[in-house]
């Protein structure tokens, strides 16, 4: 994200100024920042406060190189691992394990670096014609992807789930088209014809199963399987052309999708089949007119059909700004559901979410990145009533994601492992799910390896 400035800033706009990019982490437990002088790293594991877990860059931390004007900044789960790219040399990409203040390895590839990706198997790296996949283990160039279409904002989204690793990018420059690669094996899975206009946004959901896009036009949103590339859900943001989607979010849980953009408005669609025989069962006046729309349908236009089958927003936030860019996420934060928007002015909000009804999202805080005083909004939430009674049973949705289904098993996981990677057969504790975020072998897991050139 790059923030509006402008030459003459009122007060208080000094942040702005030093703000440049910001990520959440792939389980949304941290929320990476760059700026003018490095970076920073957040927890954001609460609601009333926002530590600051580490600063990098001159003078703040001796590392190896100087980082000033970091434009990407990526941290892989609550790791000490964290990958820096920074303006003054757009081609390197640097790893660092920020708690020892030493460099892992460094990259330079034949162009500017527009978007780095990871999990706990794979690094990517995204030029704006190529693709480059490292074993994230030993920083190995696994494989090369030349002469991709066009991608200059560096587009493309990797599938959380170490296990199946999935790369999603454009696969065309004209039109909406999705590839969808194996990371793992290293071979294309589909190709999902997603949009007739290009690609402006991509959002794995956390086991890797669906895949959200949107395009530039940024009116419709949908929602596809893993790897069959089956269309399962399409929302309609809004009646605007040419909207500028600036992320997609799925919940842990994929029972919701957030998508935020230049507008001031930012949606939370829930993905929900609608059963027929729901409405059989329930012969209300509404579900006779969506009998009724659903049988009229079959005798449109594609295009009017499509639109009738749409669905709007479950929950919406109006943010305080317009055309400034953001990100959104949505996470469990103190057992309860909460839209994370961190936003190019400088600021990180955080709003309640109501599972079951929606609508408008209540801001419950708002945290400034810099240090110019944090200001916080003063109200009262949901977990802490007055009378000091318990928070109300009826949150199942944040029940579901605070907590696995049934209880975690040491010995039926396979896959991650601390001393050898994902591998047939190795037991590994829940991680995935884990409540309290994931800490890996930081002295075991990334000894230095050197510096490359690709």
């Amino acid at each position: 994200m790059e923030p509006q400035e402008s030459q003459d800033a009122p007060d208080g706009l000094e942040e702005q100024r030093a703000f440049i990019c910001a990520s959440f982490n792939q389980d949304t437990t941290s929320l990476s920042v760059g700026t003018k002088t490095g970076y920073r790293l957040f927890s954001v594991t609460a609601v009333d406060k926002l530590d600051c877990i580490h600063e990098g860059g001159l003078p703040l931390v001796p590392l190896p190189v100087e980082c000033p004007d970091v434009y990407i900044v990526e941290r892989l789960f609550s790791s000490s691992l964290v990958v820096v790219v920074s303006l003054s040399m757009p081609r390197r990409m640097n790893v660092y394990h920020f708690k020892k203040g030493t460099e892992i390895c460094n990259y330079s590839y034949s162009n500017d670096i527009l978007s780095v990706r990871l999990n706990r198997q794979r690094l990517v790296v995204c030029l704006e014609e190529s693709v480059y996949i490292h074993n994230i283990k030993d920083m190995k160039l696994l494989k090369t992807l030349l002469n991709t279409p066009t991608n200059l904002t560096g587009l493309c989204a990797l599938s959380v789930n170490h296990s199946n690793s999935y790369l999603a990018y454009p696969g065309s420059a004209t039109i909406g088209e999705i590839t969808v690669y194996d990371a793992n094996n290293l071979s294309t899975l589909t190709l999902i014809q997603a949009h007739d206009s290009p690609l402006a946004a991509l959002a794995f959901n956390s086991s890797g199963t669906k895949l959200a896009s949107a395009s530039e036009k940024g009116t419709v949103i949908r929602v596809f399987s893993v790897p069959e590339g089956q269309r399962l859900f399409e929302f309609r943001r809004g009646m605007k052309r040419y909207v500028s989607i600036s992320s997609l979010s799925f919940s842990a849980d994929a029972q919701f999708l957030c998508a935020s953009s230049n507008t001031e408005t930012v949606h939370i669609f829930k993905l929900e089949q609608h059963s027929p025989s729901q409405d059989e069962e329930s012969p209300t006046w509404s579900a006779y007119m969506g009998k009724m729309f659903s049988a009229a349908s079959t005798y449109l236009p594609s295009q009017v059909s499509d639109m009738m089958h749409q669905d709007r927003a479950f929950a919406t936030v109006r943010l305080n700004m317009f055309g400034l860019k953001n990100i959104c996420a949505l996470a469990t934060i103190q057992k309860l559901p909460r839209l994370l928007v961190a936003s190019s002015d400088g600021c990180l909000y955080i709003y309640n979410v109501d599972p079951q009804d929606g609508g408008e999202c209540v801001l419950v805080q708002k945290h400034r990145l810099f240090e110019s005083g944090e200001e916080q909004v003063e109200e009262k939430e949901e977990e802490d009533p007055e009378d000091g009674s318990p928070p109300p049973t009826s949150q199942s949705y944040a029940a579901t994601v605070a907590l696995p289904s049934t209880p975690p098993s040491s010995t039926t996981l396979m896959g991650y492992s601390e001393e050898g990677g994902a591998q047939t057969g190795d037991v590994i504790p829940e991680h995935e799910f884990a409540e309290s975020p994931v800490c890996l072998d930081d002295e075991n897991e990334f000894p230095p390896v050197g510096n490359q050139s690709n």
